[in-house]
């Protein structure tokens, strides 16, 4: 059966979240898991745990592949421990972050840092999803050839200094 050139995978979320002994914030949030599929559970439903540390079930996203990333999907599974890398965004209202994204592109990982105040980890990538993920890679993977530009020639007429506007010829 041929893949389609982008695919949709369901994932679930789970989230910790342990009291921070910090005088400025109440509670440090990472997520921790990402669910093969995503379950018929509310968003930010307790797992488990206290006031102290407990996990909630995130809510539902999903990992979209895309055939121009497969280069990026290939070097992540080489590693040997691939990750997908979770995004929260913070809002305001309780609980004080909601789920943005899942990838399982690392660079895309990265550029989600940027925004300075998302929470960004990478996770261990799901044995279902490595599977899917590889098989995406194998059939839509092209390997490209790096190509370096080189830069023209400068030419050393073009630095001397020309008589222009301003100059009067003195």
């Amino acid at each position: 059966m041929k893949m389609p050139p982008v695919v949709h995978i369901p994932t679930g979320v789970v989230v910790e979240r342990v009291k921070s002994t910090s005088q400025w914030i109440d509670f440090l949030w990472r997520p921790v898991s990402v669910l093969a599929g995503a379950p018929e559970t509310a968003p930010w439903t307790k797992l488990a745990g206290d006031d102290e540390r407990a996990t909630f079930y995130a809510g539902h996203t999903s990992i979209v592949l895309h055939t121009a990333d497969t280069g990026s999907y290939r070097d992540n599974l080489a590693t040997g421990s691939p990750a997908l890398w979770v995004v929260l965004r913070p809002v305001d209202s309780d609980p004080a972050y909601q789920l943005f994204a899942v990838t399982a592109d690392p660079s895309e990982g990265e550029a989600m840092t940027e925004a300075g105040n998302n929470i960004v980890e990478p996770v261990p990538m799901p044995e279902p999803i490595r599977v899917t993920v590889a098989a995406f890679v194998a059939e839509h993977h092209v390997e490209r050839e790096f190509f370096k530009r080189k830069r023209d020639r400068a030419d050393p007429e073009s630095l001397a200094r020309r008589r222009g506007y301003g100059d009067h010829g003195e």
